[in-house]
């Protein structure tokens, strides 16, 4: 769209034709109460349509007959012509009636006092015996006009006019239109009442998501009935406390990351400090062994800021697995094995492994794995044996049990080992960050299973996957 500026140049409107600019759309209210009114205006036009056909055929049909009826009871009493036109008209036929005896050679006689009813060409065949009867309206009288044969060489015409009939048809016709566009009114009213009745979960729905769009706030919405809607509105407060669950857990995991943090950087910030100060040419030299100590504590520490990323980064990894494949559990395990061993110093590995077969990231389920074994040598006493064993449960389900000869675990920590940086009295006394267990836990979901920990008989903890899949003894 254009238009003139002052000088007369034409100026684009800047708003005309705008991509960016959506198209406005009906709103789902008016679209279901016009389609309610379109429904209703249909049937109603239809139904009038066949009733109005159907009376007018009837009329009609009815007129014809009567008016047929009284032709030919007319035909059969009229007396010769001579006589014909002396009698009256009421004595042939009902004052409305037009009577007449067309003659072949083209003259008509009328009763006394009777008034001339139209003729033409389809009345003359009848008088001249070219037809038995004929039947037609008249256009420029619009009446109805009939000839029945009443003789050689002469023919009965009746007509009849067709206003009352066409008048009760005008009338019905005025009574359908105005009770049709009653029913369409009320039926608008009532698909306005009933759109705004049904829809509004619908609106409370998008005031919701809209409010959460804008203001993150995760409140649940109401929920009233059992219908479709009512359980929409469920699902949506479903996925709210799902989005919530996960902020929570999110800034859980935050504050926790920080709190962990803090303690290395300190550390680590204190010996750096102390390395600068023995630097400076003021300063009293550090003894060759408390630097050496220095030092190595800056490594552990780097060591640890270093574990502790990079189980922060796995735990961020909440997608899901990216690359799903067909895994032998059992091969999984011994590449476990095979990196823990090399860590492990002296102590054992007592292993029995069956095949399973499950669909997973083989690379998330050996971080597991490798997490339960690093987790039971470091509590296990030097020179023991960890147990490891992959057996089927039968029910479809498999077991990955590390059981090692620690400590154990209080009754009361059980099921909390494996939340994010969640340490026990023993435990938090040892180099770790607290999130290998929480990843165990996050990678075994991930894969439909579940992980938790048992007291060992003897002393000691065993940490379980209980995975889905199947044998390969078995048939797929």
């Amino acid at each position: 769209m254009t238009g003139p500026d002052p000088h007369g140049t034409p100026v684009d409107d800047p708003t005309a034709g705008d991509p960016a600019r959506p198209p406005k759309r009906t709103s789902l209210r008016t679209r279901v109460v016009l389609l309610a009114a379109l429904c209703v205006g249909g049937t109603v036009a239809l139904v009038s349509l066949v009733t109005y056909l159907t009376v007018r055929s009837n009329l009609y049909d009815q007129f014809d007959n009567s008016l047929t009826e009284r032709a030919h009871a007319a035909a059969a009493s009229v007396p010769v012509v001579s006589r014909f036109q002396n009698l009256p008209s009421a004595m042939l036929a009902s004052g409305d009636i037009e009577i007449g005896l067309l003659q072949a050679g083209g003259g008509i006689v009328l009763p006394q006092g009777g008034a001339e009813p139209p003729s033409g060409k389809p009345e003359m065949a009848v008088a001249q015996g070219q037809a038995e009867w004929s039947l037609r309206t008249d256009d420029a009288t619009h009446m109805r006009v009939i000839a029945v044969s009443s003789g050689s060489g002469q023919a009965l015409v009746l007509a009849q006019s067709l206003a009352e009939t066409e008048r009760t048809l005008r009338d019905l016709s005025f009574v359908l239109l105005l009770f049709g566009g009653i029913g369409i009114v009320v039926a608008v009213g009532a698909a306005t009442g009933v759109a705004r009745t049904a829809l509004r979960p619908v609106q409370r729905l998008t005031s919701a998501t809209e409010r959460v769009a804008s203001t993150m706030d995760l409140r649940p919405i109401p929920v009233t009935g059992d219908d479709e809607l009512s359980r929409m509105t469920q699902s949506f407060n479903t996925m709210l406390a799902a989005v919530a669950d996960s902020q929570a857990q999110q800034s859980q995991l935050v504050a926790d990351a920080g709190h962990e943090l803090r303690t290395p950087l300190t550390s680590l910030r204190t010996n750096l400090e102390l390395l600068l100060s023995a630097n400076k040419s003021d300063a009293p030299p550090l003894d060759e062994q408390v630097r050496g100590e220095i030092e190595g504590d800056i490594r552990g520490q780097l060591d640890e800021l270093t574990q502790l990323i990079g189980d922060l980064v796995e735990l961020a990894r909440d997608s899901g697995p990216q690359e799903m494949e067909q895994v032998d559990l059992a091969d999984v395990v011994e590449r476990a094995l095979d990196r823990a061993r090399r860590r492990a110093g002296d102590t054992e590995f007592d292993v029995h492994l069956q095949s399973w077969s499950l669909i997973g990231d083989p690379g998330v389920l050996e971080r597991a794995v490798l997490n339960l074994l690093d987790n039971a040598v470091k509590f296990s006493p030097p020179g023991s044996v960890v147990g490891v064993a992959l057996r089927p449960l039968g029910d479809g389900t498999a077991v990955v049990e590390v059981a090692d000869r620690g400590p154990g675990i209080d009754p009361e920590d059980l099921p909390k080992v494996f939340d994010r940086f969640y340490r026990s009295a023993e435990a938090r006394t040892m180099p770790g960050s607290g999130l290998g267990l929480a990843i165990v836990r996050q990678a075994t979901g991930r894969h439909g299973g579940i992980a938790f920990a048992a007291p060992r008989d003897g002393g000691g903890t065993v940490m379980t996957m209980r995975l889905p899949g199947t044998s390969p003894e078995q048939p797929a």
